[in-house]
């Protein structure tokens, strides 16, 4: 078959391979069009293609010494409904800083998605952690045991935490948390019906710090006007084999690297892992930082005097991510 091309109406139609280099009549508009050989045509237009592509890449401005600043800016971004931290511009630093370390690194594009509704409710936990820790202590025991019921006496607090702890239940519902919540007024008590999710039973069981510190952080930057690639569970590869999860991972634009781990409860067992693995980042003790939830300043304060790493709560968090990439 050949292929006939009507420069007067643009129609474009298979005809007889007989009619080759004839001018035959438009079927369209009866204008005279002309016959062309498959093979030909296609290879004219593939020609016309390259290079009206190489023309458009030289009219395209040169990004090779662009800025980190011009390449990801958090300015004009809602980071509560954003998925811009899997973009290269944000990654990249990351990954040549661990590169340069000789480690691989593994991300997970989901997790720094905050188009989902993870990160709001793990603001309202971080932000109210005496009020909220028992209730979420309460969740965490009954998603072991199996069960799916929580319910949860309101009586022994303050007018104003029964109202946080009644907020935070709604709000968990509102945001399909859990199944049901029920608040019985006369006996102050709420009851939950749990959802059975493997993300949602991961985010009660500790992952929710995670989301606060990113979160916190990302509000940092912009409010902040700061510039720093940012990145949530990063999975490390070492040369001996073994590997680790970074909680959450920052690369300032001058190209230094903090580590900011999470825990809250009893993790004094847990200092020693951490000693060694700032070591094995080759890490300062000021770049890696345990958040430690519900941890007194005092606490905080003593334990970064007795230990080579920097220990802050939800509260001191933010400024001291502050102080280090303005430093």
């Amino acid at each position: 078959m050949a292929i006939l091309r009507c420069n007067n109406c643009g129609h474009v139609r298979e005809v007889s391979h007989d009619y080759i280099g004839k001018l035959v009549k438009c079927p369209r508009c009866q204008s005279g069009a002309n016959v062309h050989d498959t093979a030909v045509f296609v290879n004219t237009l593939v020609k016309k293609y390259l290079a009206q592509k190489a023309l458009l890449k030289e009219l395209q401005p040169d990004t090779s010494n662009t800025s980190s600043d011009d390449l990801f800016n958090l300015a004009d971004v809602d980071v509560h409904n954003t998925n811009i931290l899997a973009d290269e511009a944000n990654l990249k630093p990351i990954e040549d800083w661990l590169k340069s370390l000789y480690l691989e690194a593994s991300f997970n594009p989901e997790a720094a998605d905050t188009t989902g509704f993870f990160d709001e409710i793990a603001l309202h936990m971080g932000q109210h952690v005496d009020a909220i820790t028992p209730i979420v202590n309460q969740i965490k025991y009954i998603q072991g045991k199996g069960y799916a019921n929580v319910k949860f006496a309101l009586g022994k607090f303050t007018e104003q935490d029964q109202e946080t702890i009644r907020s935070f239940c709604q709000e968990l519902y509102d945001y399909s948390f859990v199944a049901k919540y029920f608040y019985h007024k006369k006996e102050k008590f709420v009851r939950l019906t749990l959802q059975t999710a493997p993300k949602i039973r991961a985010f009660f069981n500790g992952v929710w710090m995670e989301w606060f510190v990113l979160i916190t952080v990302l509000k940092l930057l912009q409010q902040k006007n700061l510039s720093a690639s940012c990145a949530r569970s990063v999975d490390v590869s070492f040369q001996d084999g073994s590997r680790n999860e970074l909680d959450i991972v920052l690369v300032s634009k001058q190209g230094q690297a903090l580590c900011i781990e999470c825990k809250s409860g009893e993790f004094r067992h847990d200092i020693e892992k951490y000693l060694t693995l700032r070591k094995r980042l080759k890490l300062d003790k000021q770049q890696f930082v345990l958040c430690v939830f519900g941890l007194s300043e005092e606490q905080a304060t003593g334990m970064t005097a007795m230990y080579d790493i920097t220990f802050v709560n939800e509260r001191t968090l933010a400024p001291y991510i502050e102080s280090m990439l303005t430093s």
